[in-house]
């Protein structure tokens, strides 16, 4: 296994996070598991309070900060301090499964070279001494969380962060965003704890002179997932599901997990309730031709989810149609369980398909700087409107918005879109609108479902758009934008 660690000497300039941003960053301790009991632990470094849910399983750690108060999020009724009353009550909005990792995030000239054996010669040179921490940021699954968290959900993030600097750093990133961790562990396989294959899993984002980005990570390397000795869900990841509202998985845990420990949490959920989101990504792709137990696994989850999250690119990979609403009304016809499917256009804007609609909505004009972790903050925002059940249109319109604000920054993690900025967004309403684009994805389509759009306008002119309900993003910015600065989110409602 080759050392994971960036050559400081490269002369590379970065685009990461601010001085201003960084922090010293201190151990979480956790506690052994003993009951279903709660207890807190107090923390001088940075004087927070937490509770910790315990179990009977060893192995499984389940550490949640209890709510302090900020001024830019948002809260609402069902909290995690109630979780130790019991009951058919879910506590958690969101649960994250995997994809915990460190992104160490570097401007190079050239972006690796596409052949295997000559990336892993390019990492072997950037790992000749140990990063600096300022090149440092969340990842992975930690982007959604971080975005869900500023919307005012109440979220817990389940993975395997190891006992090094580098999963100490991520414990403390969270924490500070309000997010619970469930460690991930399994005490049925002897697997060295100070080896290689228990640390945190490291992720190079690599970004060139012309803000394209590559990504790399030791799982690149092998067959196998990273963490391939991990084979059960334990009572404590089961308990965290079933307390869940929403477990959100993405094609990227496959490079971490085993696919049937991932098919066996989708399993559990289906089981105790818990609405699933997927959005396979870069790699539903890959999965799609893998191992015959990873195409079971993608099949499982575009035929069980809730909810799925794919690009146009991503949807016309998995159906072989350009067309990015008859791709989604494929996955749907196709999906048992599914509810939604929702295409991410980029520039253009996003379509949320059901068995009875079709919503649209067109994307923000912003000033774009990197478009990292764009995806997962937009799924936080989807996340948010399944969960109150907003206007299908309000919930695309408050997911675009999300989404370019993050793409305002630089990188993802703790650069994720703020609620400041998401409503500042809204608040403008510029919208990226392209009429004769929509009509070309509408042709033919118009007396099959409900069709609804988002626009400047209540009233647009031209083509099949004539025939579509329009809802005028004045209308969002009114009926939205007052319920964003109140935590009495739950009164905007599906109407």
């Amino acid at each position: 296994m080759y050392n994971q660690s960036v050559n400081q000497k490269s002369p590379i300039s970065f685009h990461g996070l601010s001085q201003s941003h960084h922090h010293h960053y201190h151990r979480h301790p956790f506690l052994p598991l003993t009951n279903l009991a709660t207890v807190c632990h107090k923390r001088t470094a940075h004087n927070y309070n937490y509770s910790i849910f315990n179990s009977g399983t060893k192995g499984i750690e389940l550490s949640i900060p209890k709510y302090h108060h900020r001024s830019h999020s948002l809260r609402f009724s069902n909290s995690a301090a109630s979780a130790a009353s019991g009951g058919g009550v879910k506590q958690f909005d969101v649960a994250t499964l995997g994809n915990l990792c460190v992104d160490v995030v570097l401007s190079v000239p050239n972006l690796p070279p596409p052949s295997l054996h000559q990336r892993k010669a390019y990492m072997d040179q950037l790992s000749k001494s140990p990063p600096d921490k300022k090149f440092w940021e969340a990842g992975g699954n930690c982007n959604m969380a971080i975005a869900a968290a500023r919307l005012g959900l109440n979220c817990i993030a389940i993975g395997h962060v190891g006992d090094e600097i580098y999963g100490r750093f991520l414990l403390d990133v969270l924490h500070d965003e309000g997010i619970g961790v469930v460690g991930m562990s399994d005490q049925n396989n002897a697997v060295n704890s100070s080896s290689a294959e228990y640390e945190t899993l490291l992720c190079w984002v690599l970004v060139d002179p012309l803000q394209r980005h590559g990504f790399c990570s030791r799982a690149d390397f092998s067959n196998e997932p990273a963490f391939s000795w991990m084979n059960n869900l334990s009572t404590d990841v089961k308990n965290a599901i079933k307390q869940s509202k929403i477990l959100f998985c993405n094609g990227y845990g496959f490079d971490e997990l085993p696919p049937g420990l991932i098919v066996s949490a989708l399993e559990y959920a289906v089981e105790v309730g818990t609405s699933i989101f997927f959005d396979p990504g870069p790699r539903g792709k890959t999965l799609a031709t893998g191992t015959p137990e990873e195409q079971r696994a993608l099949g499982k989850f575009l035929g069980m989810s809730d909810v799925l999250l794919l690009t146009s690119e991503e949807a016309e990979s998995l159906t072989s149609i350009g067309n990015p609403i008859l791709a989604g009304q494929e996955l749907l016809r196709k999906g048992v369980r599914t509810k939604w499917v929702i295409i991410k256009m980029g520039s253009k804007g996003s379509i949320l398909i059901t068995r009875s609609s079709i919503s649209c909505a067109p994307a923000f004009k912003v000033n774009v700087i990197d478009t990292v972790g764009c995806g997962d903050s937009f799924v936080a925002a989807i996340a948010f409107g399944y969960i109150h059940n907003m206007p299908l249109v309000y919930t695309l319109a408050i997911a675009n918005a999300v989404g370019a604000a993050t793409a305002m920054g630089c990188g993802a993690g703790r650069s994720v879109a703020t609620l400041d900025r998401v409503m500042e967004l809204i608040r403008e309403s510029n919208l990226n609108e392209d009429n004769e684009y929509w009509n070309e994805c509408f042709d033919g389509h118009l007396d099959e479902n409900e069709i609804t759009i988002l626009s400047k306008a209540t009233a647009v002119n031209g083509g099949a758009i004539n025939q579509l309900n329009c809802v005028s993003i004045q209308k969002v910015v009114s009926e939205v934008l007052s319920k964003l600065k109140s935590p009495r989110v739950n009164e905007i409602v599906q109407t």
